[in-house]
């Protein structure tokens, strides 16, 4: 039996012994008041005065009722607290957090149907009425069900019990979002293009400004983050005078150097081709193509937004490097959506 079977099994016969034992404390405190409880309806004079009548039995009956109902309660709020941190813990305890869901679920059904069955009375009854005056019969009931002390009490600490159970249950199923990872953040509108970053090949060459060939493509990375699949981008060198760019980037294409996200804005297709003739990326899965001289505006086919750009620079080296990250979020258009 591996070490950590056993530390769940243990878990798992602790947590019944101290649910236990807090059920056996709560049931010696509630048997003990309803015996005081009982005495003080013996001395009480206004108690029924027909011990056959089975008044008292009635209400023992009722209060071990509402201990059974709380403990339920109360048992199922435990199971799904240790439910909730057999699961954030981490590790696989399945079997574990199987068995502490089962009792929290069993607890609370188990305690709505002792509610149900035994503490909210038989239904709608109607009688007969002649008279507005109570006998001495029911105004001694009347005094007796009002001497109950603890009954109001009891019946606060039942409909806490059973919220209780509820807040508990409520967080143990929604501990399983766990298992849906952290939260992505802004990690998608963002690449590992940075200001400074050198431009490289596939192969993590530096790519130099002058080894770029007119009318040829090349794909690049960031330094550093070589096959990154959202910050792969295609370069290109074309005449500067044939270039129209978007306002704000007269500065981002050096000596006529060109660099476009490769993801295409349509269905995250790769951008693969180039035509040099008419100075258009092709992306070969849908037919759609974007003229680079004009900001790589889609001319045709399905894809609805530009390719973003990034900002190229020329180090003391000769070296291609970016001013920052692309023009807008890579990949299809969702974010404009």
């Amino acid at each position: 039996m591996s070490r950590e079977r056993r530390h769940d099994r243990w878990a798992l016969f602790a947590f019944l012994a101290a649910g236990a034992a807090a059920l056996a404390g709560g049931w010696r405190r509630r048997g003990r008041r309803g015996g005081d409880l009982a005495g003080l309806a013996d001395a009480d004079p206004h108690s029924d005065p027909d011990p056959s009548s089975g008044h008292l039995a009635g209400t023992n009956a009722v209060g071990r009722s509402e201990r059974f109902a709380m403990g339920a309660f109360l048992l199922a709020a435990l199971a799904a607290v240790g439910f909730a941190i057999a699961f954030w813990s981490g590790g696989r305890r399945t079997q574990l957090e199987g068995v502490l869901l089962a009792v929290a679920f069993g607890g609370v059904g188990f305690g709505l149907v002792v509610w149900a069955n035994h503490l909210l009375g038989g239904g709608e009854q109607t009688e007969q009425r002649t008279t507005l005056r109570a006998t001495p019969e029911e105004v001694a009931e009347l005094d007796a069900e009002l001497g109950r002390a603890d009954a109001v009490a009891r019946r606060v600490w039942l409909k806490r019990s059973a919220m209780a159970a509820g807040g508990a249950l409520g967080i143990a199923l929604i501990s399983p979002l766990r298992s849906l990872g952290p939260s992505p953040g802004k990690e998608l509108l963002h690449t590992a293009w940075r200001a400074g970053v050198r431009v490289v090949t596939e192969d993590g060459t530096p790519v130099a400004a002058a080894d770029v060939p007119a009318d040829g493509l090349l794909t690049v990375f960031p330094e550093g983050a070589v096959g990154a699949a959202d910050a792969q981008a295609v370069l290109v060198r074309v005449d500067p005078k044939l270039l129209h760019l978007p306002a704000g980037r007269a500065d981002w294409a050096p000596s006529g150097l060109l660099a476009y996200s490769k993801v295409c804005t349509h269905a995250g297709c790769p951008v693969g081709l180039y035509q040099a003739d008419s100075h258009q990326l092709l992306c070969p899965c849908h037919q759609s193509s974007f003229d680079v001289l004009r900001g790589a505006v889609p001319v045709s086919g399905p894809a609805a937004w530009p390719l973003p750009q990034l900002p190229l620079v020329v180090g003391a080296d000769g070296v291609l490097r970016v001013n920052g990250d692309f023009s807008e979020p890579i990949g299809p258009g969702w974010w404009k959506a």
